[in-house]
């Protein structure tokens, strides 16, 4: 398909409150460094923040959140001493996914009917979880990991990847454990965010091209739909569909500064850039609620722009494009994940 054209939007005007939200209650998941304490796993309900940790003797990480009646779910991971704990939090209160003998991760966290499904990966293997118990949907031979879960009716969805006997990665979408290859494994490809609507099945992520730059691509039903040229790296994070709107969430370096990426939401495959690509910035998640759009992420403030030396990343909340600071700026932080009900 051809590439629409790119909106640049004009720069980004910063929200001190979530004006006009009083009947949306705005969920995201990230982190914020304490230091020599590591990295806590954050909760943010309507900008006000929750740690999921004490914080002590910690490194973890909130990368999805999800809400079902009155429970809030936040999946992540903890890293030890020795190895990282797959982990669910259930209104603050903590599960462990794993036993802590193996390497694992939980990514993301959807909830149907009282199942609670789980995506990541423990070692080699993608691993979907329900209901805490763990289901390998690779074979383990080739490196792959599980990034996204949507659950429809009865059937069960993954995005993620698995390497190849060449070890390229693979994009791969599950349909209740069974695969199907998004790329031929010829060049490098991820799928990091699946959602079905109706009969139709979309997933993004990104693939490389032969001149080795990651395009963004959208996919529906397993046709690929290239979202930039190529020409610079870039990634889709997350998809969303509200009616007949296709919303993607994601990055894409700026071409006038090679260090810098723009954060981008793509509607429709035409793209609005919610930062000014002067900066590090990743838009990570959107999530669509009436006629409001989310996106969850986080940009790097920049402490002197004439000798480009950076400064930390602040975790943000876009709001139909204009932005909210989660964190002060004071202490790295990142959103990776919005849910608004």
């Amino acid at each position: 398909m051809n590439i629409k054209k790119i909106i640049y939007a004009a720069p980004i005007i910063v929200a001190v409150l979530f004006a006009g939200c009083a009947n949306d209650d705005v969920y995201v998941a990230g982190w914020e460094d304490y230091g020599q304490s590591g990295r806590m796993p954050k909760l943010w309900k309507n900008g006000t923040a929750r740690d999921l940790t004490d914080g002590k003797k910690h490194d973890a990480v909130a990368l999805s959140v999800y809400v079902s009646g009155e429970d809030v779910y936040a999946a992540g991971y903890d890293v030890s001493r020795f190895t990282t704990v797959a982990r669910i939090w259930k209104n603050g209160a903590m599960q462990n996914l794993n036993a802590g003998n193996n390497f694992a991760e939980a990514c993301s966290v959807y909830v149907s009917d009282n199942d609670v499904y789980v995506a990541g990966r423990e070692q080699n293997e993608a691993i979907l979880w329900k209901n805490g118990v763990a289901q390998s949907i690779t074979g383990g031979s080739f490196s792959a990991c599980a990034h996204s879960v949507f659950a429809a009716g009865n059937d069960v969805y993954v995005a993620g990847y698995e390497q190849n006997e060449q070890k390229n990665h693979i994009a791969k979408l599950w349909k209740n454990g069974v695969a199907q290859n998004l790329t031929d494994g010829t060049y490098n490809a991820k799928a990091y965010s699946v959602f079905v609507s109706g009969s139709d099945v979309y997933a993004v992520g990104y693939k490389e091209n032969a001149q080795e730059k990651t395009v963004a691509v959208l996919w529906k039903n397993g046709v690929a739909q290239n979202l930039t040229d190529g020409k610079y790296n870039a990634k889709a994070n997350s998809v969303f569909v509200s009616g007949n709107e296709v919303y993607v969430a994601g990055s894409e370096v700026n071409p006038q500064r090679k260090k810098r990426t723009f954060a981008r939401l793509w509607k429709n495959g035409v793209a609005q850039n919610l930062t000014d690509g002067m900066a590090k910035a990743e838009a990570c998640s959107v999530y669509v609620l009436g006629k409001n759009v989310y996106v969850a992420g986080y940009e790097m403030n920049i402490e002197n722009e004439e000798m480009d030396i950076e400064g930390v990343y602040v975790a943000k909340v876009w709001k139909n494009g204009v932005a909210k600071r989660l964190t002060n700026g004071k202490k790295d932080a990142m959103a990776f994940s919005v849910f608004v009900k």
